[in-house]
């Protein structure tokens, strides 16, 4: 049995603690003197010497007080009380009270074996000092009562306790996975938003880069190309702020109402990059009304393509090409040629590669397939197949 107790059991009491050990001392003690007192009409006691007599009292006085210390050694205390109530009866009011704290504190297996060894103290007592005019089987089973309801009401204590315990833990538990999930969901609004502003400011952002570019590299341009590429560079760097004040707006709104493009802007979108310089060729193969989610990936799938061979391969041609329908699907495959500085790999410049990532979680999403590379040619390819009900 163990009998250990932790550390604020063993060195420090609460004022709980010693209001409790005040009246369990205080309950055991009157026990112990009512044992003691014969009233009017009771049969007199069975003659006993005197010095079992004064025995008898100062080891249930002796009990009383180890209560004091049933915190640190209920096992020990609750075995020494039981087997000294088979000999001194007046000790058995402090043995109920070690009984009940061992059956509170300690496994219910321990609790139910000094309660078993307490029956078998009892036998003996009630064999040793029987009662005049009480039938011995009587007076056991009036004992055992007793001993077997202190027991019980412990265990149920223990039980109420730990019950508590286990409902606070859980509350603590939930509060934690709710705390998590608030967590987890703020991280997946941060990086819609930031999925969003990537899209939105990144293709404004690219044609500032090719514009200015071109300015800085070519300072024999003519008065007419220089006028028209600062034209590109004031349009699209409003068009950005614009874009950028949206989405600042909505910051705080559900993702979904972020501003978002539709398959009929996929043709202007082509038509500003055309302005950027190289060519672009752009063919639509599709016929019927292109799902509203399936046309925004297929808009965020060429804005990325064609802000990468901006990028990348400046002065590269660059095709885009859409085609389905319902039942087959949404095809769309983006393709620039060796033109122009050679196309990079996802991996090679500061910070590439992050939009391809994220176009891939957003393809993946829509329960489609993403695949990228360079072509045999030099150039590079990006293909996408966009799930399209019938």
């Amino acid at each position: 049995m163990n009998d250990t107790a932790t550390p604020p059991e063993r060195h420090r009491r609460s004022v709980r603690d010693w209001i409790v050990d005040a009246l369990m001392f205080l309950i055991a003690l009157g026990f112990g003197l009512l044992g003691s007192v014969t009233f009017p009409g009771d049969p007199p006691p069975p003659p006993r010497p005197e010095l079992f007599t004064v025995a008898d009292q100062l080891v249930a006085l002796g009990g009383c007080t180890a209560l004091w210390w049933r915190r640190r050694w209920p096992v020990r205390i609750a075995v020494a009380l039981v087997l000294l109530s088979a000999v001194f009866p007046l000790v058995g009011g402090a043995m109920l009270a070690a009984l009940f704290s061992l059956c509170v504190h300690r496994p219910p297996r321990v609790g139910l074996s000094v309660l078993a060894l307490s029956f078998l103290a009892s036998l003996v007592n009630v064999t040793i000092h029987p009662e005049g005019g009480a039938p011995f089987l009587v007076m056991f089973l009036l004992a055992a009562v007793f001993q077997g309801a202190v027991a019980g009401w412990g265990l149920s204590v223990q039980h109420r306790r730990q019950l508590f315990d286990s409902l606070r833990e859980r509350a603590v538990h939930a509060e934690t996975e709710a705390r998590l999930r608030a967590e987890h969901a703020q991280h997946q609004v941060r990086e819609s938003i930031a999925r969003e502003i990537h899209d939105v400011l990144g293709h404004r952002l690219s044609l500032l880069s090719v514009h200015a570019g071109a300015l800085e590299y070519r300072p024999d341009a003519s008065p007419e190309e220089v006028g028209r590429s600062a034209k590109v560079i004031r349009e699209s760097a409003h068009q950005a702020l614009q874009d950028l004040r949206e989405v600042i707006g909505v910051l705080r709104a559900p993702v979904g109402e972020l501003p978002q493009p539709t398959m009929a802007d996929l043709a202007q979108l082509v038509a500003e990059a055309g302005v950027a310089g190289a060519g672009v060729e752009f063919v639509e193969e599709y016929s019927g009304t292109v799902p509203e989610r399936t046309g925004r990936t297929a808009y965020r799938i060429v804005q990325e393509a064609l802000t990468n061979a901006r990028k990348h391969a400046p002065g590269a041609r660059t095709s885009v090409r859409v085609s389905g329908g319902p039942g087959r699907g949404l095809s769309v495959e983006v393709r620039n040629g060796p033109e122009g500085r050679p196309a990079a790999t996802a991996s090679e410049g500061p910070g590439n590669g992050r939009g391809l990532v994220g176009l891939s979680e957003r393809v993946s999403l829509a329960s489609g397939r993403l695949e990228y590379g360079p072509t045999g040619d030099g150039g590079w390819s990006l293909s996408a197949w966009l799930p399209w009900p019938s």
